[in-house]
């Protein structure tokens, strides 16, 4: 499924905020937004912008970046985009604002704004060293990018009393290792790249995937890559490693589930990323959720990303139109994040 970085909400709730004369708390789907007194009210729809959306670099957004004392139109900076952040106490996740606002009075609910108003998502840069690009991403391979619960919350009724399984979400890069004509690809989030002394490689050769994919070429490879150099390694490795979350057969379509992936991973030499949760029967809300995503990676003082939440078995969900499989980030951890 799309992530849809801005789009057409309904309003569901208005609250006001203690203390707080100017401000108050609007919620849409799953998340929870402060905004102006007044600006936004029960069942009207507005527009929500994500968390790690960053707005056109136009007058209309440019009050999110310019400074009270500014007498000149500053530009956005590089690194601006949405954020969580707290306000007189109140957690805020993204932001809302009247469809009047923007000049959308003919948008529909659940419209997909994000081209239309130019939002693009945040990437932070590279760190140095992480390989050229050898060419595009693999298409026989979907792309690994789940969806937040907040965002569609239908989801907990999908995976409702069904087995399941949540896994930490290691705080890494994302990496894909699959066969194409023979030659083994690995790759980033979004491109192959080219072999030499970059993280991806480093892990291929030292995990030996290229051997493990020959005996198995009809298979595709995910995982994160952390350890140190990448994103200030949270979860403390002293050498980068791989964490294997996904197992896909190219050929059949389909991934596998997770006794089936761990126990390919342990035949062949390779970590899971570990697990945080299981049962029987998911009984989760969004609530319950959110707050069994916080935690700290394992002999460390860091946050931890957040976990990842499958049915035992893969299965398709029509909320997402594809996979189920989603998210819940630590709220911790994103009001700990820095630039």
């Amino acid at each position: 499924m799309k992530r849809k970085l801005a789009s057409a909400v309904r309003v569901t709730a208005v609250t006001p905020i203690a203390n707080a004369d100017r401000i108050e708390l609007a919620r849409v789907a799953g998340w929870q937004c402060v905004v102006k007194k007044g600006e936004v009210r029960p069942g009207e729809l507005a527009v929500y912008f994500e968390i790690d959306a960053v707005p056109a670099d136009t007058e209309r957004f440019s009050w999110l970046w310019q400074p009270k004392q500014a007498t000149a139109p500053v530009p956005r900076p590089a690194s601006f985009r949405i954020r969580t952040m707290t306000l007189r106490g109140c957690l805020s996740q993204g932001l809302l604002m009247p469809v009047s606002t923007l000049g959308l009075d003919d948008v529909t609910e659940g419209d997909d704004l994000t081209e239309r108003l130019g939002v693009t998502k945040y990437e932070p840069p590279p760190p140095s060293g992480m390989g050229e690009w050898r060419g595009p991403f693999p298409g026989i391979v979907p792309k690994t990018d789940e969806q937040r619960v907040q965002s569609a919350p239908g989801v907990l009724d999908e995976l409702r009393g069904k087995p399941f399984v949540a896994t930490v979400k290691m705080d890494g890069t994302s990496a894909t290792f699959v066969m194409v004509d023979g030659e083994l690809h690995v790759c980033g989030r979004n491109h192959s790249i080219l072999e030499g002394e970059n993280p991806y490689w480093f892990v291929a050769k030292k995990r030996r995937i290229g051997d493990v994919l020959s005996r198995h070429p009809h298979l595709a490879i995910q995982g994160e890559v952390v350890g140190p150099g990448i994103q200030k390694n949270p979860v403390g490795l002293k050498e980068k490693d791989l964490f294997v979350f996904n197992l896909y057969d190219v050929r059949e379509g389909r991934h596998f589930g997770d006794a089936e992936l761990r126990s390919f991973c342990g035949a062949n030499g390779l970590d899971c990323v570990p697990i945080a949760m299981e049962g029987e029967s998911f009984d989760e809300t969004l609530e319950s959720l959110l707050a069994k995503a916080e935690g700290r990676y394992p002999g460390t003082d860091n946050q931890r990303e957040g976990i990842v939440i499958r049915p035992r078995e893969a299965m398709r969900s029509e909320v997402l139109a594809g996979r189920l499989s989603f998210k819940a980030i630590s709220n911790a951890y994103l009001l700990d994040e820095r630039d």
